[in-house]
């Protein structure tokens, strides 16, 4: 199939690799980032229309996989340490979205409205409300954001998005249970996507694990 051809379903995960993350908790989410792809590519569905992306953040922030199908995806090696600069994975994301969202044209319908993990845990470093700003003006189909542990900013999260979680224990149990959650949610997502002519707005909602609470204002 040519790749031109797809709507694509563009999936993009902003992972906390701060210092605070050493040991467990970033092995854990190395393990849930290849949970992902390897039940991602188990599925035709998804095969077609995911694309992954990853955005990382500690005393800087990179994209270390640029949007990829699911079988040209590689998952990174993540190495955690420093600072957590929020602020500046906002920035990349709002910079990743507007260089790699294919919009609608007259001849061909573009990309379905992506999907954002992000998962952290701890406050930002760094100023993060300008660049939260520009992102605002985008049009995305969820916005997921979890807070791991007791250091987990919920004040920001909230300002971030409306849909916030919470996960209290950092276990590395814990931490691939959310993963695995994030992987439902996008199989149903791309599966909903073959029987609908909607543009992807929302995300299916899958039920939570018991061990992630969602945070109501």
């Amino acid at each position: 199939m040519d790749e031109q051809l797809v709507r694509r379903r563009p999936v993009y995960l902003l992972l906390d690799t701060s210092g605070s993350m050493f040991g467990a908790p970033i092995q854990a989410v190395q393990q849930g980032v290849i949970m992902i792809h390897n039940e991602l590519m188990n599925n035709p569905h998804a095969i077609e229309t995911v694309y992954l992306s990853v955005i990382t953040f500690s005393t800087t922030a990179r994209q270390i996989v640029t949007l990829s199908s699911v079988e040209n995806f590689n998952p990174p090696v993540l190495k955690a340490e420093g600072n957590t600069a929020l602020g500046a994975a906002l920035t990349l994301l709002d910079q990743a979205l507007e260089r790699e969202i294919r919009p609608n044209t007259e001849g061909r319908k573009g990309d379905y409205r992506p999907l954002i993990f992000l998962l952290t845990d701890g406050a930002p470093t760094d100023e993060w409300r300008t660049p939260l700003k520009q992102l605002k003006n985008r049009k995305l189909g969820a916005f997921v954001a979890l807070g791991c542990g007791p250091q987990a900013n919920q004040s920001v999260l909230k300002e971030i998005t409306n849909d916030v979680l919470l996960m209290v224990d950092t276990s590395s149990d814990s931490i691939k249970q959310f993963f695995r959650w994030v992987s439902s949610s996008i199989q149903k997502t791309s599966s909903r996507l073959e029987t609908t002519s909607a543009e992807g707005s929302g995300m299916e909602l899958i039920p939570l694990p018991s061990i992630i609470k969602r945070v109501n204002d």
